[in-house]
């Protein structure tokens, strides 16, 4: 059972990441300051360090030293999210940025832990290398190897093509896709094929940064640039130079940081906030989003040149729903992974639960479906897994296996035929989905069964103007 030390000062945070990672099979000891954690442990003994940056006395990073060898993985807000990058440079493992969600807290976790593993199984490396720029040196668990994506079907057949031509050049690249189908594993493929996989690969959700926030995260900014600037500090991209920039939902970017990531994909250069000197920087951009960035471009809420620049290659991601038995191939995956974390004698889908699997849309694509299996394999209790473990809101009784509809929608009785999932959006199906089911589901509820959280749950209503009915349940992120 892997030993993970969480140094935070905060009890209800530290307590809170104790629970959720014992209910994971794992072994915790926690302290609320470095020198806490000095007096009390062996630090190079854990297998993980779990620290927040900022702690009374030393800072979190101080771990790093002491560790002698342990990965260390920061938490930090967005607004240090600066301090996180810089405590890479100083051998920091990853960070995560707070508030997080359990599942990325359990997947990071996860995946340190496995690549440490594999690190103490294979040769020593000749230099230094942090866990994203030597991703492109180790064997993945699946058929596709480098690429580290599950799947095989026709269109996933040629999205690894295309990956490996385009993943040597410099060109920037548009990945498109529906929320949870996994844009960032692209952004990781293209970087780690390149010339640049030793270099950093550094990811911003531009939806989830404050848009006062999100000029300076980006380009950073001068002492005295805007009230609470103390002191200068380099942003994100330059801390990709020589390396990959990830700019996960780009659609989200306002106008004004736009026209200054233009000048980085046109000039190579860039220009802190409140200063009047540029600065060149070698940065290879791959950006993502579920939105349609022509149809904003002409509708002035996108700039058109951006649009053109970032346009260069362009990788379609499909839906989950749309890739057959992929799904059943990537939800077998998941359930080892699962089982095998928590320490589980393996399981199996009951008949049942592939039917479900298979005839469910998954609105919250490959996110979803991994959420799903991992309540499924937290609640079973034998060595079989049923369809109603999933949590998933599908009737089988009218369904065959080559029928791939969705469930009726609330204008429909139940025996009428169901839409084809092909001719219905993300967007109609989150529509359908939210007003069917708001009246007997809490806010949270619906973010589950979706795969999303509350706040973009809430962001969609406003969007989609589709009100809460249910007065009693709190609205809002």
């Amino acid at each position: 059972m892997p030993h993970i030390l969480i140094v935070e000062d905060e009890t209800i945070i530290r307590s809170a990441l104790r629970r959720l990672l014992e209910r994971n099979q794992y072994q915790v000891s926690e302290a609320g300051s470095v020198q806490e954690a000095q007096e009390r442990y062996s630090i190079p003994s854990f297998d993980l360090i779990v620290s927040d940056l900022r702690l009374p006395g030393a800072p979190g990073t101080e771990l790093i030293k002491l560790a002698e060898g342990t990965p260390v993985l920061i938490m930090t807000s967005y607004a240090s999210l600066r301090s996180a990058v810089d405590s890479m440079k100083m051998g920091a493992v990853d960070y995560i940025a707070k508030p997080f969600d359990h599942d990325e807290m359990l997947q990071a976790v996860a995946r340190i832990l496995r690549d440490r593993q594999e690190a103490k199984s294979a040769p020593a490396p000749t230099t230094a290398t942090t866990t994203r720029g030597n991703a492109a040196e180790k064997a993945v668990d699946n058929a596709n190897g480098e690429i580290g994506i599950i799947g095989s079907c026709a269109a996933m057949q040629e999205l690894y093509s295309k990956i490996r031509k385009v993943a040597p050049t410099d060109s920037n690249v548009l990945v498109q896709g529906e929320s949870g189908t996994g844009k960032e594993l692209v952004a990781r493929a293209l970087h780690n094929l390149s010339r640049r996989a030793k270099a950093p690969l550094i990811s911003v959700n531009c939806a989830a940064i404050p848009e006062t926030l999100i000029e300076s995260e980006l380009f950073g900014h001068e002492k005295g640039a805007f009230t609470g600037a103390s002191a200068g500090r380099a942003g994100l991209v330059e801390a990709a130079d020589g390396g990959t920039l990830f700019l996960d939902e780009i659609g989200e970017l306002p106008l004004e940081a736009q026209a200054r990531l233009l000048r980085v994909l046109q000039e190579g250069e860039i220009r802190r906030v409140g200063s009047v000197q540029s600065q060149k920087v070698d940065v290879r951009l791959i950006a993502a989003t579920h939105r349609d960035l022509k149809t904003l471009a002409k509708t002035g809420q996108f700039r058109e040149d951006l649009y053109y620049r970032l346009h260069v290659i362009a990788l379609k991601l499909p839906a989950l729903r749309e890739r057959g038995n992929d799904v059943i191939e990537i939800a077998q995956a998941f359930l080892v992974r699962q089982y095998t974390r928590m320490g589980r004698e393996p399981l199996r889908f009951a008949h049942d639960a592939e039917q479900a699997i298979r005839h469910y849309p998954w609105p919250g694509n490959v996110r979803e479906l991994e959420n799903a299996i991992e309540r499924a394999v937290i609640l079973c209790e034998g060595a079989e897994i049923s369809a109603d473990l999933l949590g998933i809101d599908i009737e089988l009784d009218d369904l065959d296996d080559e029928d791939f509809g969705l469930p009726a929608t609330a204008g429909q009785s139940a025996g009428n035929s169901h839409e084809p999932t092909e001719d219905l959006s993300l967007e109609d199906y989150f529509q359908h989905f939210v007003l069917e089911h708001q009246d007997h589901m809490t806010e949270t509820e619906l973010a589950r069964k979706l795969g999303i959280s509350r706040k973009c749950l809430w962001e969609r209503r406003q969007r989609l103007g589709i009100p809460r009915r249910k007065s009693g349940v709190t609205s809002g992120p």
